[in-house]
């Protein structure tokens, strides 16, 4: 019985770390997008449209991605 107990903290634990990885690597994403949008539309300022809608798409896909990677440590912690 304690053998199961134990598997459920090293979840919760795992479950943690999920998240915590997912959450840094989204923010890694997004910042180095936007970074590089800006010095997209520094250089050439007549295509900052397109570089903002590319941006803009981009950061939607991030976020869905780590919305998505965070339920699934969501759901091992709970389990």
């Amino acid at each position: 019985m304690a053998e199961v107990a134990e598997i459920a903290n090293l979840a919760h634990l795992a479950a943690g770390f999920g998240a915590g990885i997912v959450t840094i690597g989204a923010a890694y994403g997004i910042g180095r997008i936007a970074g590089l949008a800006m010095e997209g539309s520094a250089r050439n300022p007549q295509a900052s449209g397109e570089v903002r809608t590319s941006m803009i798409i981009s950061c939607a896909l991030i976020e869905g991605v780590s919305l998505f990677g965070l339920v699934v440590c969501i759901l091992l912690a709970v389990k």
